[in-house]
């Protein structure tokens, strides 16, 4: 029997129109809820995690980043995450999905925004320098939203949404001062296409020429794009999102070495084999026994 990891979906009770909630992290370990969010879950929506007191430990497709005051971590859709019961961490989970993206920025700003969450761009934590303006300066636009959010008048979206937008483009400031962010976004539209083209197609295929001609370019093209955006070549990319993917299905399923090996692709479960440990250091098996 197949077993899937917990697919979580956005939900605003309160407001569901919003497309975008406020949390306190410390609640959220505490609060009864339909799922264990110490197991691993998938989550249909971005979050931004802010902790200002305590420390401990957040996964985001399985490796574990360490947080202390003044850490942010970043999460995009359909990434895998689980929480630390961490007893005395106290923070903010900033939730909102793609629409909130799409619709509120312009073009430009939405692509800077994919740019700052998606982790093959850009690592995902943040930490703010806590004895600088840098951390309260973010720590009271937090609080300020957080305010706005629960204050529910008729202006109350409308203001939190820019803050929300604010605090998205302070982090991106702050990335890009860190030296964290690519400077040439000549190809950037273009790569985010090929890069959601292997995310739906790298069990289908794994060869460059597939997607240059899915994206109608030639394979000199695209190895230009993806060598721009990430400083390597386009196979190098492929191969890394089809072993996140393979890791994925190693964990969330109960299916056979050898059935996985059929689905990723493969016709020889020796050669999955050989490919998996090329960029693992480990066999499927000792992976998944890992985790």
């Amino acid at each position: 029997m197949k077993k899937k990891f917990k697919q979580i979906y956005f939900e605003n009770k309160d407001n569901p129109a919003s497309h975008f909630e406020v949390l306190k992290i410390e609640k959220l370990l505490q609060k009864k809820i339909d799922h264990d969010i110490s197991k691993n879950h998938i989550v249909n929506f971005y979050l931004i995690l802010f902790i200002y007191e305590g420390d401990g430990y957040h996964t985001i497709d399985f490796t574990d980043y360490k947080y202390k005051k003044g850490t942010v971590l970043l999460v995009r859709k359909d990434q895998i995450q689980k929480f630390f019961r961490s007893p005395n961490v106290k923070g903010y989970l900033l939730i909102f999905t793609e629409e909130f993206i799409v619709s509120h920025l312009n073009r430009m700003e939405a692509l800077k925004s994919m740019q700052l969450f998606n982790d093959l761009l850009s690592f995902p934590k943040i930490e703010l320098k806590v004895e600088q303006e840098e951390y309260a300066n973010f720590d009271s636009l937090i609080r300020q939203l957080e305010w706005e959010y629960n204050f529910k008048d008729s202006y109350s979206i409308g203001i939190t949404r820019s803050i929300l937008h604010i605090i998205i483009t302070k982090l991106f400031r702050i990335k890009s001062e860190k030296g964290q962010l690519l400077k040439k976004k000549k190809y950037l539209s273009q790569f985010l296409a090929f890069q959601n083209l292997v995310e739906e197609h790298c069990f289908k295929s794994k060869k460059v020429q597939f997607y240059a001609q899915e994206l109608g370019v030639s394979t000199k093209t695209l190895n230009n794009i993806v060598n721009s955006i990430v400083n390597k070549s386009t196979k190098v990319f492929i191969d890394e999102i089809a072993i996140l993917q393979i890791k994925r299905l190693l964990i969330s399923t109960d299916h056979s070495i050898k059935e996985i090996a059929y689905e990723v692709g493969f016709d020889d479960p020796t050669n999955f084999f050989k490919y998996f440990k090329k960029f693992t250091g480990s066999s499927p098996e000792a992976f998944r026994r890992a985790h």
